[in-house]
């Protein structure tokens, strides 16, 4: 399934443009790695980067691989046919016209960070909920166009939807190894931490959302520990925070212009919830998400912690909008709708009437997979 998400991110790839906007993460995230700002006080000539340098990285990184494999390609070529002719560096048009593939280059990695969110997603429901509920819900990930459109371009959500979740459910784990000894609870504390970074890197407004979300599910799941709770997810947290200071190349300036901007501002409205929700694009997903939940308030059985709290999660960011930079928190609450119906579902294949389940998701998946393909460039 994630090989299809792939496929349809590359399809997408190959017909699409340069735009500017790649041109502006290809050129300041390659700065981020090869060389300082040449524009005094700025982090890059992008100015100070103080939403997410964790997806300006990702968009330079695969450049800056091939510019300096093109560099050491240089040596056995003539001095006429050499990319980097004088200075060692490579402007916009060379950029443009000597260095092959960039715009794959450039959304490779963001096309990695959502199968490796699909990966997460499929990991946590078929852990929580078997093969069915597992399948389910990485079949209506692996068939979401706003997913996909978050993996094709430079930006922030794709990556900041992978801490929060990667957040949320390793401090779920935390919890869990709270009650055994205290020797399991290191690599956990460990992989929370790394994972708040990421969310923190991708979007600096992810971090407290991953970590209040966290907490709140550690102290409903840690019993007889809950007053570590805290103490840990503020542990974890400063640690991402030293791991963002790391992405900006340890420049206290540029890490500082991060808490001096209002790039962690966030309101609440419901206009990103009716947008999704009234896409042709996503009516499968709708009717999943919808027959989700008149199953969970209508059978008792489905009603349980490993329903409750993706669902807790999912209403809470879908209502978040940024007010102090460009962001779509909506985008970070499909994992846990997905992840929602297909805990519910699987509770629905179980019950007497599983075959007729099967039946009804089997064909509101396919819905969404159609209604997917169809609205890909040259499809239609």
């Amino acid at each position: 399934m994630l090989a299809m998400f792939l496929l349809q991110g590359l399809w997408v790839t190959s017909r699409q443009t340069l735009s500017d906007r790649d041109y502006q993460y290809a050129r300041c995230g390659r700065e981020t790695w090869e060389r300082p700002s040449s524009v005094p006080g700025y982090y890059t000539s992008c100015g100070n980067i103080h939403d997410g340098i964790l997806a300006y990285r990702l968009a330079g990184l695969p450049l800056t691989l091939n510019f300096l494999a093109e560099r050491g390609m240089d040596r056995f070529r003539a001095p006429e046919d050499r990319m980097v002719q004088t200075g060692g560096e490579i402007g916009t048009w060379e950029l443009r016209h000597q260095m092959t593939h960039v715009l794959l280059l450039e959304r490779l990695p963001f096309l990695f960070a959502g199968c490796v969110l699909g990966g997460c997603i499929w990991w946590v429901t078929r852990r929580l909920y078997g093969n069915w509920g597992g399948y389910t819900a990485l079949a209506l990930y692996c068939f979401c166009p706003a997913i996909l459109r978050g993996c094709l371009s430079p930006n922030t959500e794709v990556l900041a939807a992978l801490g929060v979740y990667g957040g949320v459910y390793t401090s779920v784990g935390v919890a869990h190894a709270m009650q055994g000894p205290v020797a399991k609870w290191r690599p956990r504390i460990v992989l929370l931490t790394v994972v708040l970074g990421v969310a923190a890197a991708a979007h600096i407004a992810a971090l407290p959302v991953a970590a209040l979300l966290g907490l709140a599910l550690m102290i409903w799941v840690a019993e007889g520990h809950r007053s570590q709770a805290l103490p840990i997810v503020l542990a974890a947290s400063l640690g991402a925070l030293l791991l963002v200071l790391v992405c900006y190349g340890f420049s206290a300036d540029a890490f500082s212009y991060v808490f001096r901007s209002a790039a962690g501002f966030l309101w609440f409205s419901t206009a990103a919830a009716k947008r999704f929700y009234s896409t042709l694009g996503e009516a499968g997903i709708t009717v999943a998400v919808v027959s989700a939940i008149f199953l969970y308030l209508g059978i008792r059985r489905s009603r349980y912690f490993g329903n409750t709290a993706p669902l807790f999660c999912a209403v809470a960011l879908i209502l978040l909008v940024m007010t102090g930079a460009p962001g779509s928190p909506w985008i970070w609450s499909i994992p846990f709708w997905l992840t929602f119906a297909g805990g519910v579902f699987a509770d629905a294949f179980e019950g007497p009437r599983g075959r007729m389940a099967l039946a009804a998701a089997g064909a509101i998946v396919a819905l969404q997979a159609i209604l997917c393909v169809m609205s890909l460039p040259g499809m239609a």
